[in-house]
């Protein structure tokens, strides 16, 4: 049996990837922000552990590091946004970063000696903010190019270890997180006008891909960020 913790796993693109691996009969543990928010996480009858987790909590991170034995997969989908210009407020904008980057190498540094000794993998959620500027989310956008960079400066450094290291960098999939904007007749009408495959994504789109690196047949891939768009970043 593969063991898999997903941070961000108890909704949205987080929670599907979740739910793919326990498909597949893996031993799952899904993180959320807060006991609320893992208390009301449905993942439909399957057996996955809920845990609560803030990934700008070192101590926290070190303790679940030292509870879990054996690790073979890492899914780094604990994110953030801030909307409407929030993150133009410089102390705004750090903790954005401080969520979606320093969390992800946070997460990264406290498993790497688990996943070496399991020749494991890490899948971290970039985006196609990872490519394109955020005028509104500077934040957003500067973490998750940087959280691209990560992924090829971790694959060069853990590769030596046995540990492939690759991103999956979502378009617009419909979570909570992109509720407003499917709700909003005009934006959701312009986004699949200009999509090539002519729909929003789904969450299972990307779980589908971040079980495909983690697999053997990814076994030759590492550093890679993968879009999983509908064609949208290539227009």
């Amino acid at each position: 049996m593969r063991h898999v913790l997903v941070t961000g796993g108890t909704s949205g693109i987080g929670r599907a990837i979740a739910c793919a691996f326990a498909d597949d009969h893996c031993g799952v543990i899904a993180t959320g922000l807060t006991v609320a928010e893992v208390s009301g996480a449905d993942f439909h009858g399957r057996t996955i552990s809920a845990r609560a987790l803030d990934v700008t909590d070192g101590p926290a991170i070190a303790a679940l590091a030292a509870e879990i034995e054996r690790l073979d997969v890492l899914i780094n989908c604990a994110g953030m946004i801030q909307r409407a210009g929030r993150e133009h407020d410089p102390e705004q904008f750090a903790r954005t970063l401080e969520v979606n980057l320093t969390g992800t190498m946070r997460m990264c540094a406290a498993f790497r000696g688990h996943l070496q000794r399991s020749q494991g993998s890490i899948v971290n959620l970039a985006s196609m903010l990872s490519f394109f500027g955020a005028g509104a989310a500077p934040g957003y956008s500067a973490s998750k190019g940087g959280v691209a960079q990560l992924t090829k400066s971790l694959a060069i450094a853990y590769a030596a270890e046995g540990i492939r290291v690759n991103a999956i960098a979502p378009g617009w999939i419909e979570t909570p997180l992109t509720a407003p904007l499917v709700a909003d007749s005009v934006r959701r009408e312009a986004i699949i006008a200009r999509t090539p495959l002519g729909r929003w994504g789904q969450p299972e789109d990307v779980a589908g891909a971040v079980k495909f690196l983690c697999s053997p047949q990814a076994a030759f891939i590492t550093g890679v960020i993968l879009p999983v768009d509908g064609g949208y970043s290539v227009m």
